[in-house]
């Protein structure tokens, strides 16, 4: 752990020798029997604890953070939730049963060695269980860190913009199941990464799509199931939604997410809703997707730096630090959003981009969709691998794609802040898929994404022919820097298959249609119906 410790530039002051316990058995509220390991520094009794608690099992080779922050002089009690790794009970998805908490709360209050101070950390499920945790109030709690995970769970990862984010469903499920069957073990993961990428390509296409679960896994997940059973805004997600806790987060909250993450919208919303709420606020993002942030110098640096500042009083760091790409450069601002300049950038036709509105009357963009071969994506904010800056030059390549670019620029242009694209848009079929994304293009022609956004329309009946219809859509933020002889443009369509799952174009309900439905698509930029792309200027950056 030393070693680590040196490669990523944290290694302690004074390293201790650490103990470790492990398969604790702690007893859920409910009697539900929940294991742990606790990790203890030799020579330091009663110092701060700080907690994990995770669906993903313990001590498998890429588990490192526990051994990591005991040689610093924390304790740290590593618990497997209801269901996993040992763990009794059901596993049930995104829900998390309150037994939990409850119970380890009480249970960790009577042990003689916990010192009454505690802090917790984790990313992705790990960062959401922090969050389901402030349903109690716990006068212990004074710091939480949390990566890569939003208070609320539908609306970001199930359900943007409406439209069922069915890759990246699936490809979680996929990842629960390779480390269910394979014990928690790391090599047998790997090992299930065999053919994985073809299985999911293929159970995101099935219909109905209640039944991917069964091509991709062999049975029924019912959790997945409930998941495209419910649409957004239902009763049934409220149990995922932990937005009402923020009164109860503690005093100090670190929050780090990366440009490329799914999760990063609900974060940004969950950092101002901490900060109304009056609590100290540590926010870093930089050039990752999802997961990637935590084992490196400038994530883990940041965050065990908070972490010290609050339960060892040493400096803090403070403010919102933000990686800008593109400029390949950390920057420190007083809060998100800093200060821009939202500017329009207008649909011109022939295919352009520019600061000027269309001043005249012209024919629209066409493209057809047919979701039985739906438009695909490329990068952006997956489940895996594939996830970050790629080049989309193969998909602008399609019929169905429509691209807007600008001229070179004559200097560099920098962006830090929310983005938004309004189109106006016509289509016979009433429900459609609008998807935008923003890229970067070199002089070579290489179109590199820096973020995007989709929207979901539906009417309840039919549309009137010739209808123009409004699609405003939030795409995800940025802190980009566009360099000068290059390129900005938005691509428009109408899929992202299957990051944001195919559009049927029939209006079925998600989870049991069977029919695909193709359909014309309109996009105007005109003097009457000026789409446009809306980018955070840095003042005075043009």
């Amino acid at each position: 752990m030393t070693l680590l410790s040196r490669l990523l530039g944290v290694r302690p002051a004074l390293r201790h020798r650490v103990r470790v316990r492990r398969d604790v058995e702690i007893p859920a509220a409910d009697g539900v029997r929940l294991l742990a390991t606790h990790y203890y520094p030799v020579t330091r009794r009663g110092s701060p604890l700080v907690l994990l608690r995770s669906p993903y099992g313990r001590g498998n080779a890429l588990d490192r953070l526990p051994a990591l922050l005991a040689e610093r002089g924390y304790q740290v009690l590593y618990q497997s939730l209801r269901g996993t790794a040992g763990s009794a009970g059901r596993f049930d998805g995104f829900v998390i049963d309150p037994a939990d908490g409850d119970g380890t709360l009480s249970w960790l209050r009577a042990q003689p060695w916990f010192g009454g101070e505690l802090a917790t950390w984790g990313a992705s499920y790990l960062g959401f269980a922090q969050w389901e945790l402030a349903a109690r109030d716990i006068p212990e709690w004074k710091i939480a860190l949390v990566q890569d995970a939003p208070s609320s769970f539908a609306d970001v990862f199930m359900y943007p913009g409406g439209a069922f984010a069915t890759g990246n469903a699936l490809g979680w499920v996929q990842l629960v199941e390779r480390m269910f069957t394979g014990g928690y073990s790391t090599i047998r993961q790997m090992l299930g990464l065999a053919g994985a990428a073809r299985r999911l390509s293929r159970a995101t296409l099935t219909l109905p799509l209640q039944e991917a679960d069964r091509g991709l896994t062999g049975h029924p997940v019912p959790w997945f199931r409930d998941w495209v059973r419910h649409g957004p805004g239902e009763p049934y997600w409220a149990s995922t939604d932990h937005r009402a806790n923020v009164v109860r987060m503690p005093p100090v909250v670190h929050l780090q997410g990366g440009w490329h993450d799914f999760f990063l919208p609900g974060m940004l919303a969950d950092y101002a809703s901490l900060s109304a709420a009056g609590r100290t606020v540590r926010l870093l993002v930089g050039p990752w997707s999802h997961g990637r942030g935590l084992y490196t110098r400038e994530g883990l640096a940041d965050a065990l730096a908070m972490l010290d500042a609050v339960l060892l009083g040493r400096q803090a760091p403070a403010g919102v630090r933000l990686f800008v790409t593109g400029g390949g450069r950390w920057i420190d601002v007083p809060a998100w959003p800093p200060a821009h300049e939202a500017t329009a950038w207008f649909l011109n036709p022939g295919g352009g981009l520019s600061r000027t509105p269309p001043d005249c009357q012209s024919s629209p963009s066409r493209y057809r969709y047919d979701p039985a071969d739906p438009t695909p994506t490329v990068g952006g904010t997956q489940v895996g691998m594939s996830a970050g800056a790629k080049d989309n030059q193969r998909v602008e390549a399609r019929a169905d794609v429509l691209t807007f670019t600008t001229a070179p620029l004559d200097e560099d242009v920098e962006a830090i802040g929310p983005v938004r694209v309004r189109l106006h848009v016509r289509s016979a079929n009433p429900h459609a898929d609008y998807f935008a994304r923003v890229c970067e293009v070199d002089p070579r022609g290489r179109s590199v994404n820096v973020c995007d956004g989709i929207v979901r329309l539906q009417e309840a009946g039919p549309i009137q022919a010739g209808d123009i219809r409004v699609a405003d859509i939030d795409l995800w933020p940025m802190a980009h820097r566009f360099r000068g002889g290059h390129r900005i443009r938005l691509q428009v369509s109408s899929g992202a298959h299957p990051r944001f799952g195919r559009n049927p174009g029939t209006g079925e309900p998600l989870a049991t249609g069977r029919e695909l439905r193709s359909s014309e698509h309109e996009i105007f930029h005109d003097r009457s119906n000026p789409s446009a792309l809306w980018l955070p200027l840095t003042p005075g950056a043009w």
